[in-house]
């Protein structure tokens, strides 16, 4: 049986195009706040807060809900699986409360790093296959 590459349409290419675009713009940056649950603790922890769930969404918060100022230095912000159903105070979703700053949010879709096989001291993502049901397909 013969196999062959999908490819995007021509809209959903140019959609993707304009996407990567606008994330390089120059003078932006990517926010980074994809800290894991345990990662977190590293911030509550020092100043007395209790690292449970409530307590990082007030965290995220405060980085998401910033002023519209926000979109004029970050194209993109990069989010834990946890802060992307997250809601703010607003009854807003994080997602929605980037998008309505002009700011694309993504999700973080690796599981944390493993060793690297056949290295000293290297590591490397443990990709997107984690979960081999919603996004590999064996052929």
């Amino acid at each position: 049986m013969a196999s062959y590459a999908t490819y995007l349409t021509p809209e959903k290419e140019q959609e993707l195009r304009e996407i990567a675009q606008a994330i390089v713009t120059p003078g932006k940056g990517i926010l980074a706040a994809d800290e894991s649950t345990g990662s977190m603790a590293k911030r509550l922890t020092p100043i007395g807060l209790e690292n449970v769930e409530e307590n990082r969404r007030k965290y995220r918060q405060m980085l998401f809900t910033v002023d519209m100022e926000m979109s004029s230095y970050i194209s993109g912000v990069i989010m834990f699986h946890e802060s992307f159903y997250q809601k703010a105070d607003s009854g807003k979703t994080f997602v929605q409360e980037l998008k309505d700053k002009g700011i694309i949010p993504g999700i973080k879709v690796d599981k944390g790093v493993v060793p690297l096989a056949g290295t000293i001291d290297e590591v490397t993502t443990q990709g997107m296959c984690w979960n081999r049901s919603f996004f590999c397909v064996d052929s």
